[in-house]
């Protein structure tokens, strides 16, 4: 293998950096409803950001399915966004630092690009990283989110009952990086936000700050998720007036949060928990034909800049 440290430049100035958490907020990978994201969004827009490291965007972005955008003026070309794949340290509320890997997730390289990080985890003795993002799930928006923790040792996420027994998916960087980080004995966090599937394709607030209080809880870091919360009452009230309208969303919702509630009984009676993704779907509409309609609506609000 080549070595990794070719793949990202230092930047001076950061030899107090040690013990920290990393949180992982790579873009590309399954979000449902723009989870991962949201969080990430809240993190750079509250706190000023110092760059660690930067990893060689050139060549671990595939520009042709991805094209970073230019903007044109009349005549001639005035500005290109290139992709930023970088290590950042942040303070929260409380003043204690953080680190955050954030850009897109590589398309090539996997390896040297988990080799690479596994290197700054090392250099900079990296005390957890945690990484959350959303998956759709038969569930309903009328109940407390759930989630599907994993993590590189069973005791830190010791008190989660599984959802999800063995199942067989598409690879991500970021889940790669967690096994390997497991393998050479570092301690690794992954949040499974449970969007409901109607509403996957949306940004859904409920599930960034499900996300990030999942991620403060196991990190103990202070983020106030306030402003937040004011977006995500707004959608709920929208969702809300929008499933009034409609009585096929009613009766699916209706029929998801009895499912919900259902599995959750059967979680604190210590039985076996069915699973939301197979078969207590039989005889509900598909996601599709259940949320066309809601999920129609918040994509138009979005479209008309009140996302």
């Amino acid at each position: 293998m080549r070595d990794p440290a070719d793949l990202y430049q230092l930047h001076p100035g950061f030899d107090d950096v040690a013990g920290q958490a990393m949180l992982v907020c790579l873009d590309g990978f399954v979000d449902a409803g723009h989870a991962g994201r949201q969080m990430a969004e809240l993190l750079f827009e509250r706190f000023s950001a110092e760059e660690i490291a930067t990893f060689d965007s050139d060549r671990l972005v595939d520009y042709r399915d991805r094209r970073p955008s230019m903007t044109f003026r009349e005549n001639t070309w005035i500005d290109y966004t290139a992709p930023k794949l970088a290590l950042y340290r942040m303070y929260d509320d409380e003043g204690a630092p953080f680190l955050v890997l954030h850009g897109p997730e590589p398309d090539r390289e996997w390896e040297l690009f988990v080799a690479a990080v596994q290197q700054l985890v090392d250099r900079f003795a990296v005390s957890l990283s945690v990484s959350a993002h959303g998956i759709p799930m038969a569930v309903p928006h009328t109940r407390p989110v759930t989630v599907t923790p994993h993590s590189t040792r069973p005791e830190l996420v010791a008190g989660h009952t599984p959802w999800i027994g063995r199942v067989e998916v598409p690879g991500s960087a970021v889940s790669l990086l967690e096994f390997r980080l497991g393998e050479s004995g570092h301690d690794f966090i992954g949040y499974a936000v449970h969007v409901p599937s109607y509403l996957s394709q949306s940004q859904y607030p409920r599930a960034a700050i499900a996300a990030l209080g999942y991620v403060t809880g196991a990190t103990g870091l202070a983020v106030s998720t306030t402003e937040m919360e004011e977006t995500a009452a707004t959608t709920d009230v929208e969702i809300a007036e929008q499933v009034a309208a409609s009585e096929e969303i009613q009766r699916v919702v209706t029929n998801l949060e009895r499912q919900y509630d259902d599995i959750m009984s059967s979680h604190s009676e210590g039985d076996t928990p069915g699973s939301p993704l197979g078969e207590d779907e039989v005889g509900l509409p598909t996601a599709d034909e259940l949320g066309a309609e809601l999920e129609r609506f918040l994509a138009e609000r979005e479209g008309d800049g009140n996302g």
